[in-house]
């Protein structure tokens, strides 16, 4: 079971700081998952639409200046990071699931992610992700090295056939509505399943129970010490 950091390790830190990836990896996640939009030809790292919740900032991110969202406290004195300053962090010590936030910015991601494979990072490496399936379709149509995830909240009625029809990697499932079901039709359709987001210990023996590829947890250190328990042989 794939642990990966949800926007870093934000249950540690401030969520999608680079203080956050870095805790991330300081706890050994194998994969961090961060949110972008683009901002006068910036990709900058950020979850909401707004700034109000995460920074000392207000308005909607698409109609700040980049200047002005670099003066902003994202938690701690972090600012907010680009996409570029996250990956020279990462530094191919782990991988990266990039979740698109905003119609639009397919384009820009590729383009990142193809001048980092240039720099001979491995394409499997990345996973770009969005509940904006236009947009993971246009990723893979600009480069079908890229692997896409498709994310979700709700069970279709033909299960993953969708996500099978993006020809995508993977489906993101919300913890409500994962089950036995989606998973193994999912599966039939040599999809991976990584489930959002698995904080609490019993919601991580129930994930690994039922079989999912990966869960999104704000607490790399849970998921990384319940694996690291399952394979101790010594009795517990």
């Amino acid at each position: 079971m794939l642990c990966i950091g949800h926007r870093g390790a934000m249950g540690h830190a401030p969520e999608n700081t680079l203080k956050s990836i870095a805790k991330a990896l300081e706890l050994g996640a194998p994969w961090v998952e961060v949110d972008v939009y683009p901002v006068e030809g910036h990709l900058v790292v950020i979850h909401d639409n707004r700034l109000e919740r995460t920074t000392n900032g207000s308005g909607y991110v698409w109609e700040k200046t980049f200047s002005y969202l670099r003066t902003l406290d994202a938690g701690q004195g972090e600012k907010i990071p680009t996409l570029e300053e996250v990956l020279d962090l990462v530094s191919e010590r782990a991988g990266i699931n990039i979740e698109l936030k905003l119609p639009g910015t397919a384009a820009w991601v590729v383009k990142v992610i193809q001048d980092r494979i240039r720099t001979h990072w491995d394409a499997n490496n990345f996973l770009v992700s969005s509940f904006n399936h236009h947009e993971i379709a246009a990723v893979r149509q600009l480069d079908d090295r890229i692997r896409i995830g498709a994310l979700i909240a709700g069970i279709p009625l033909e299960y993953a056939l969708f996500a099978q029809k993006l020809a995508a990697y993977s489906v993101h499932q919300s913890i409500e509505f994962v089950s036995r079901e989606f998973i193994t039709d999912a599966h039939d359709r040599n999809l991976k399943v990584f489930v959002y987001t698995v904080n609490h210990p019993e919601d991580i023996a129930r994930m690994d129970a039922l079989g999912v590829d990966g869960v999104f947890t704000n607490y790399p250190d849970r998921v990384l010490s319940f694996l690291e328990s399952k394979s101790d042989p010594r009795p517990r």
